[in-house]
């Protein structure tokens, strides 16, 4: 029993010393009883361990250190694995949505940065990518674009997967880019050609 106790407590400290944590939003909200209002605090947490994985939790308490506390217990607890390119930027273009928050989250070349604001901000910085440009279309509540940035990063799919799907090899899948370059090259010049014909 002593042992598996010990056990437990080792793995906590492992995960918490593995994970980084970001606040994201923090709202005083309230309660009415029949003596009056009480108050408490809930809290939006984002962590992730830079390296491909991210979750989101959710927290309320009277105090602030609990309630963060809260959320960041629960986001460690439902984290999500997120293949990405070169380990800085997404394969795809991806689009996400939760209730009226819709985000739309693009790939990047290198260099580009995280071109992305507030929520959506700490959950790329929490997941380890470095090149993206994202925008928020719908709702600006930090709740919904925390959740329509995961929704989107849920349909986020590698090359290696889709040929494993397809039965096919990688090399067959993923176009090169000196390849990508001499068809758009090879495409442009039939339609100058076309073009200089009218």
């Amino acid at each position: 029993m002593v042992r598996d106790s010990n056990r437990k407590e080792k793995k906590d400290r492992e995960d918490s010393s593995e994970f980084s944590d970001r606040l994201v939003a923090i709202n005083r909200v309230s309660k009415t009883v029949k003596g009056g209002k009480r108050f408490g605090f809930a809290a939006l947490v984002v962590v992730g361990d830079q390296r491909g994985r991210v979750g989101f939790g959710k927290g309320k308490a009277k105090e602030v250190p609990e309630a963060i506390r809260k959320a960041t217990d629960q986001a460690k607890t439902q984290t999500l694995r997120v293949p990405l390119k070169e380990g800085r930027t997404l394969h795809h273009d991806v689009r996400g949505r939760h209730g009226a928050g819709l985000v739309v989250m693009r790939t990047a070349p290198p260099g580009t940065g995280i071109i992305a604001g507030g929520p959506m901000r700490a959950v790329f910085e929490m997941l380890g990518i470095q090149d993206v440009v994202a925008k928020s279309i719908g709702s600006q509540n930090p709740y919904n674009m925390v959740r329509a940035t995961i929704d989107g990063l849920k349909k986020e799919v590698s090359p290696r997967i889709i040929a494993r799907r397809r039965g096919k090899k990688l090399s067959a899948i993923v176009v090169k880019d000196e390849e990508q370059k001499a068809v758009s090259y090879t495409h442009l010049r039939a339609h100058e050609t076309k073009a200089n014909l009218v």
